[in-house]
């Protein structure tokens, strides 16, 4: 143990080094920038190789993946490169690994010079496409899928892909149009125009989006912006989960972790003008400038005294990580006011907390009996603040808000759940079990701990009836808490046939200098280092398996290959021995196989989830499939998927709404909030629950087994 702490700390001093020189290049030669970026990857190869829990090596093979994955990153769909681009950059497809080894760095400059130079020659490509009428009569068909295509032959070829790419957009944009006008033609005031100025105007949307999406690609996308991809294509073939995040990105996900960030108090979004103030918060400093209010459009960030940075382009996600920041630092922004007049104002950034990230609750009304009903997004955790949000201790809070309800078992939410702190979720499993051991985690070398990750406290905050939601973006740490109520019998775990399948356990090696004394975060980011495998009490893991639930129901998403099994770069799934644990024992337990079965027959013998599942089966067959870019033919197709859809939708949604309600402690927070909007919000995602056919299933079960156990106890 001390021998790896003494590596991670060799390897921070070496990239604090690393990254002093790197600051001090600015302005020198492009070659010394390239040197500088060679000791980095020579740094981060060092410590894949070194600290990885089961480190890919480092050679030709490797070399040739790097050399595919990056060029998918830069060009997915195979339509800014050309075959002969591909063939001139083959000649350094098995040298890479020499290069981040310590070689003179050629392939990512060449890659990212050719990127820049494909995305000029794209930009007049597709305003020349776009200045001529298509012909919808004509049947030919494009391929949007990268992977079932091949590059370009030549330059000819490339403009061809391009127009029917293009051709595919505009017809969309087209024929809504045309459905629009039907719908609408009969009314006061709407103006009928024939089908070739729709043809105009669709051109033109189609134009207008390229051109936002290539102004940000060009302002954004920087040359280091590509670097740190590269970075990150080398990561990631690790193992999915070994990340780089750049300062920015790095700061963005201790956010997420923290549900907290230091900004101006502003919420934002886009439209035709550009980024636009949509409304102020309370408090906040844009409230306390005074000079800022909704519809403000946001031109130019600045960081403190540094020149500003011009925004117009940008995606709203973009000027947002300008604008958030450090504690206590300046960011001005350059505002276009509504009545044409510029303003610059200038604010210190301030602590804001995003409570609606919480975890939040609610009482569903069953016949006579209340269920409880907890969703939380994340296990997010603030450790950089004692007094900062903790998902452990706001359950606990929802729970307890729930006992006084006098709810006969509650439910618990973990869909699209990716996942953050294990120390969180062992808190967590720690409110509804007896002490014991959450999860075993093995380390590189062999060895299995099954003392740290335990639940040493006896008491029990709920021992009622209990149901876990989860699906399959359900990850990492929700996994963790499903299984442990799986393998102890402490509840029925409901959703898509299993969760993600992320069975490895990050932690943050950072780069450079520390930025302040208030967080863990240094000036050149992080790599998030895969080091330790998690496993399930039982001895399973969840890696590439996930979580298989106890009662298995259809959902939208089930046939998407979004699931760890489904990245080639995945780690493996295996098994230790079961850890020594004892089963929770009361009248609910005991209910627990035969609700699941009953449960399971009646999902298996509903036709409506029958017909859901076979939707969604043909849909995922038609996403791989070619477009037919004939009018009437894909006008045909899209009426097929569009009601297929629609069908779906309804499949999963309740013809009668359930009965759902805000807790006593909670109707000031939905209805009297002091940010209204909030409130507005908080109102919205109550109504949201009454239509879920997965929540209406989870609070079934709960039902069963109250009146099951009543019934045992009453005979």
């Amino acid at each position: 143990m001390k021998r790896r702490k003494g590596w991670v700390l060799s390897v921070i001093v070496l990239f604090g080094v690393l990254f002093f020189a790197f600051r001090n290049s600015k302005g020198i030669v492009s070659n010394e920038v390239i040197t500088q970026q060679q000791k980095l990857l020579s740094a981060v190869t060092a410590l894949l190789e070194q600290q990885h829990y089961s480190p890919k090596k480092i050679n030709d093979d490797f070399s040739k993946k790097i050399f595919k994955s990056y060029l998918d990153q830069l060009d997915g769909d195979k339509t800014l490169f050309t075959q002969a681009d591909i063939t001139a950059l083959k000649k350094m497809e098995t040298t890479i690994d020499d290069e981040i080894k310590g070689a003179p760095l050629q392939f990512q400059p060449a890659v990212s010079a050719l990127y820049e130079k494909r995305v000029e020659e794209t930009v007049s490509i597709y305003k020349s496409i776009l200045s001529t009428t298509f012909d919808y009569t004509v049947e030919e068909f494009v391929q949007l899928d990268g992977e079932r295509t091949v590059y370009s032959s030549d330059e000819a070829e490339r403009k061809d892909r391009w127009r029917k790419k293009l051709k595919y957009y505009s017809l969309e944009r087209f024929t809504a149009l045309q459905e629009d006008r039907e719908k609408n033609k009969n009314k006061e005031g709407f103006k009928v125009l024939p089908d070739d100025s729709l043809e105009v105007q669709a051109r033109t949307s189609i134009l207008k989006m390229m051109d936002r999406t290539f102004t940000r690609i060009k302002k954004t996308y920087t040359a280091d912006q590509r670097f740190n991809a590269f970075v990150n294509v080398i990561t990631n073939l690790m193992d999915p989960h070994t990340d780089y995040f750049p300062p920015a990105e790095k700061r963005t996900f201790d956010e997420k972790m923290s549900n907290q960030f230091y900004g101006i108090g502003a919420q934002l979004q886009q439209d035709d003008n550009g980024i636009k103030i949509a409304s102020v918060v309370t408090g906040g400093p844009a409230w306390k400038s005074g000079a800022i209010v909704a519809g403000d459009i946001i031109t130019k960030v600045a960081q403190g005294n540094d020149a500003p940075v011009e925004v117009t382009g940008y995606a709203t996600e973009d000027a947002v990580m300008l604008i958030r920041g450090n504690k206590g630092t300046t960011v001005r922004l350059t505002l276009k006011k509504q009545d044409g007049t510029t303003a610059i104002v200038s604010m210190v950034r301030e602590k804001i907390e995003q409570d609606e990230g919480l975890a939040r609750s609610a009482i569903v009304m069953r016949g006579s009996h209340k269920i409880g009903y907890i969703a939380l997004p994340d296990f997010y955790a603030n450790f950089e603040d004692k007094n900062g949000f903790r998902c452990s201790d706001d359950v606990a809070k929802e729970v307890v808000k729930l006992k006084n309800e006098n709810v006969k078992g509650i439910v618990i939410d973990l869909r699209n759940n990716g996942g953050g702190s294990l120390v969180e979720v062992v808190k967590m499993v720690g409110l509804f079990i007896k002490s014991g051991l959450v999860v075993q985690v093995k380390e590189r070398d062999g060895q299995v701990d099954q003392h740290t990750w335990r639940d040493n406290d006896e008491s029990v905050l709920y021992d009622g009836p209990l149901t876990v939601m989860v699906n399959e973006s359900s990850a990492s740490a929700s996994e963790i808490f499903a299984a442990a109520i799986q393998d102890y019998k402490r509840g029925i775990i409901i959703g898509s046939s299993s969760t993600y399948g992320k069975g490895t356990v990050q932690r943050p090696v950072p780069f450079g200098k520390p930025i302040d004394f208030f967080s863990n975060r240094t000036e050149y980011g992080a790599v998030g280092l895969t080091f330790q495998k998690f496993y399930r009490v039982n001895g399973g893991s969840t890696q590439l398996k996930g979580v298989v639930p106890d009662v298995v129901m259809p959902d939208a998403y089930e046939y998407l290959k979004i699931r760890e099994k489904d990245n080639p770069n995945s780690l493996p799934w295996d098994a230790i021995p079961q850890a020594p644990f004892e089963y929770w024992t009361n009248s609910s337990s005991n209910s627990i196989a035969s609700i699941s079965k009953i449960e399971q027959e009646r999902i298996s013998a509903d036709p409506n989830l029958t017909l859901l599942k076979s939707n969604l089966k043909w849909l995922s067959t038609r996403s791989d499939s070619p477009i037919n870019l004939q009018i009437n033919k894909f006008k045909q197709m899209q009426k097929q998927v569009l009601n297929t859809v629609e069908q779906n939708n309804n499949l999963l949604k309740l013809k009668n709404e359930m009965l759902v309600s805000a807790m006593e402690a909670d109707k000031d927070k939905f209805y009297n909030n002091p940010d209204k909007n909030k409130g507005i919000r908080y109102q919205e995602w109550l109504k949201s629950l009454k239509f879920d056919l997965q929540i209406e299933a989870g609070v079934k079960i709960i039902e069963d087994i109250v009146l099951l156990n009543k019934n045992s106890v009453q005979q």
